[in-house]
């Protein structure tokens, strides 16, 4: 079954929809970005999840230290890295966590999908799963843009996990899924409107994942 984040929650009424509707995941910003959260926020909207709704945090070039400060205080699940990290920082963040928490936190790496190249970095890196994003210049991520789907069906049948981002929709997303095969996606602006969560966007954007597999 493919998993489903819905990415970008920080308001009360975020966490209901997703508790009504279920995905396997729900992200929180700590980046700058309109959706960013504090940590603060974060942790008494991750009290309100349903337990089996697992938590990840997302950050850009952010200290190791500030990121295991940040999930000791939060109780998040996973570590969503999505900067300009060199493979080490993952290598440091895990011995970090691994010493500082009691439940094993999963590191996810994003890559911003500019070309097939763009994605050779993957085997540098030791994490759990990989998101593929659109580049966008000057932007980090959560910009809607859609890249090549065929670069990422062709990384996701020789790695077992990839996240596929950017741009997804309730209306394309099961073509994404029959095309792609990834073990997740990932959306945030694709189930907002006016900015903000839609519950009837989640739920259609849920439903078509599960039509696709």
């Amino acid at each position: 079954m493919t998993s489903v984040k819905i990415c970008g929650l920080r308001r009360k009424e975020d966490i209901d929809y997703v508790n009504l509707y279920q995905p396997q995941f729900a992200g929180f910003v700590f980046a700058d970005s309109r959706r960013k959260v504090s940590k603060e926020a974060a942790r008494m909207l991750i009290k309100e999840l349903l337990p089996k709704i697992k938590s990840v945090g997302i950050f850009v070039n952010e200290k190791e230290d500030i990121v295991v400060e940040t999930v000791e205080y939060t109780g998040l699940d996973c570590v969503q890295i999505h900067g300009d990290e060199p493979p080490e920082y993952i290598e440091r963040l895990r011995d970090l966590l691994g010493r500082a928490t009691k439940k094993k936190i999963e590191i996810w790496k994003a890559v911003r999908v500019k070309n097939k190249e763009s994605l050779e970095i993957i085997s540098q890196f030791d994490a759990d799963a990989f998101l593929l994003d659109a580049y966008v210049e000057g932007s980090y991520g959560g910009a809607g843009a859609v890249f090549d789907w065929q670069l990422a069906a062709d990384i996701s049948a020789r790695h077992g996990r990839i996240i596929l981002a950017g741009g997804l929709t309730p209306e394309n997303v099961k073509t994404a899924v029959a095309k792609v095969k990834p073990y997740g996606v990932d959306v945030s602006s694709g189930v907002e409107t006016d900015g903000f969560k839609d519950a009837d966007k989640i739920r259609d954007f849920i439903y078509r994942v599960r039509e696709a597999d």
